[in-house]
């Protein structure tokens, strides 16, 4: 039944645009809407140094992202405390311990519509970069690079800024 869902669909990347009357920001680029760089924690960060990191910047989620460049999924301030006090994890545990590894990755060139449909079941998406790096010996391989993470309410900012009644 997904491959009747014309959201899963678009989500997926194996349609492109099937909403007839497309609100006027629809195939604008998601590189508009200008997000900050993220806050990105290694796996090793301990559950303990994540809050007080996200605490002291005042962000409530980041993405952990191997030192590889592998985005290994996204911990958030509320799940880390809610985790540690239900005692399935430690302080001093790893954030992959608490960490959402299922997760919505989309990148600059992809549309607002597209990111609409993703949001409408999640409450985030790893805004990520294609970039091509070559290793000493002249191979090359693709690298995803986290560029942002965004939410409905970047969204709306985004739309509500912009509208054009």
């Amino acid at each position: 039944s997904k491959f009747l869902n014309d959201k899963w669909m678009i989500k997926n990347g194996f349609l492109n645009d099937v909403q007839e009357h497309k609100p006027w920001w629809w195939n604008i680029k998601v590189q508009k809407l200008n997000l900050s760089a993220p806050l990105i924690l290694l796996p090793e960060v301990s559950c303990q140094k994540a809050i007080e990191i996200l605490q002291e910047k005042g962000y409530d989620q980041a993405p952990v992202v191997a030192e590889s460049g592998l985005i290994l999924g996204m911990v958030t301030l509320s799940n880390t405390l809610t985790s540690v006090l239900a005692g399935n994890a430690q302080f001093s545990d790893p954030v992959t311990k608490v960490i959402y590894d299922q997760f919505s990755k989309i990148g600059l060139e992809d549309s607002l519509g597209k990111l609409s449909c993703i949001l409408e079941n999640d409450h985030f998406a790893i805004v990520v970069h294609e970039q091509m790096q070559f290793n000493g010996n002249g191979s090359s391989f693709m690298k995803q690079m986290v560029f942002g993470v965004v939410t409905a309410v970047d969204l709306l900012t985004f739309v509500s800024r912009n509208d054009k009644k």
